[in-house]
């Protein structure tokens, strides 16, 4: 039996990774879009790369930009996959206040692009695609705790704007168009390959490089918002699962329990052994979001029931993970240096 056919946008980033690792577990064959770039930006799937020379070869990196139509549809009909998952955007919400009109048409138009080619492709070969868009809770916003698939939406970033933008897109096209089209409103889920400018790889990060001397200080904004935190994986496995289902219909996924981010960086400082914290943290206000998100914790109960999917990485052991892995992050890179590598 011939393995099927998944598209990846996004693929260089931490959920692109693991949901690569994934698929190719599952013998899919997986090609990914990334941005040409003068720098390699590859890291996190170096690991999975294989000459494509090679008889066999499962994985496929193509050049393109999912603010183009073109090669995003160019890619569709050379590939024929039978899968794509959407998960390239610019995520950070913070940067989203600076950058709004871009965030709106990388994260936002972008899914709408996709959805038309999906569309048209439908239309020309009468061939079935099945599409994953990657929601957030950031959508929610300002909606009071839980959330769950009946909460309004009440965005306070452009980043959350232009997901909720790409969520009804999304619903749009799989009722107009009987598009298998599925969102999966993904709580904040983190890993060791998370963004080192993201809040939980900074503490993460900066705990190490304090360990090693390196710096004295952490620098962040609001401690008080509340997240529910999960771990990465786990999250693409339920990604994947969602696009097995008989019929498309949209998730919350999340663990149903909230910490702040004062208390994500007490569990990484009592971790590293380091008491009082409070002389390595410090407020800068640049990092506060002109509207903030205060809580966000979901109600899962809908994707436990009716796919069975349950978090088993607890924040503890979530916290441990990245920690020590930036522990030996750090130690590489000092290695290095000393070694004369450049």
């Amino acid at each position: 039996m011939s393995s099927k056919k998944a598209i990846i946008t996004g693929i260089t980033g931490q959920d692109g990774s693991y949901l690569a690792e994934l698929l190719l577990a599952k013998n899919y064959e997986v090609h990914g879009v990334i941005r040409r770039a003068s720098t390699f930006n590859t890291g996190r799937i170096d690991h999975l790369y294989q000459d494509p020379h090679i008889h066999g070869v499962k994985l496929f990196l193509h050049y393109g930009d999912i603010n183009d139509a073109n090669t995003m549809r160019r890619l569709i009909y050379q590939v024929k996959p039978d899968e794509i998952y959407h998960l390239g955007a610019q995520s950070h919400v913070r940067v989203s206040f600076d950058i709004p009109e871009y965030t709106a048409n990388v994260t936002g138009l972008a899914t709408l692009r996709i959805l038309e080619a999906v569309k048209d492709y439908h239309d020309q070969t009468g061939q079935k695609i099945r599409f994953y868009q990657a929601s957030s809770s950031e959508m929610f916003g300002s909606s009071p705790p839980p959330q769950n698939e009946a909460t309004s939406f009440r965005p306070r970033s452009p980043y959350g704007c232009a997901k909720v933008f790409a969520y009804h897109t999304t619903v749009n096209y799989r009722e107009a168009y009987n598009i298998f089209a599925v969102n999966g409103i993904l709580f904040n889920h983190e890993s060791p390959r998370r963004g080192e400018t993201f809040v939980t790889r900074k503490i993460t990060r900066g705990i190490a490089r304090i360990l090693a001397g390196l710096d004295k200080k952490i620098y962040l904004g609001n401690l008080e918002a509340r997240r529910d935190w999960g771990y990465a994986p786990e999250y693409m496995e339920v990604a994947w699962q969602m696009l097995q289902c008989k019929e498309p219909d949209d998730y919350v996924v999340g663990t149903g329990k909230a910490y702040s981010v004062k208390e994500f960086l007490q569990k990484a400082f009592s971790r590293a052994k380091i008491q009082n914290w409070e002389d390595y943290a410090e407020i800068d206000p640049r990092y506060f979001r002109p509207t903030e998100v205060e809580h966000l914790v979901a109600d899962p109960r809908k994707v436990k029931q009716k796919l069975g999917w349950e978090p088993k990485t607890d924040l503890d052991t979530l916290v441990g993970m990245m920690l020590d892995a930036d522990i030996e992050n750090v130690r590489t890179e000092l290695s290095g240096k000393r070694g004369g590598v450049s």
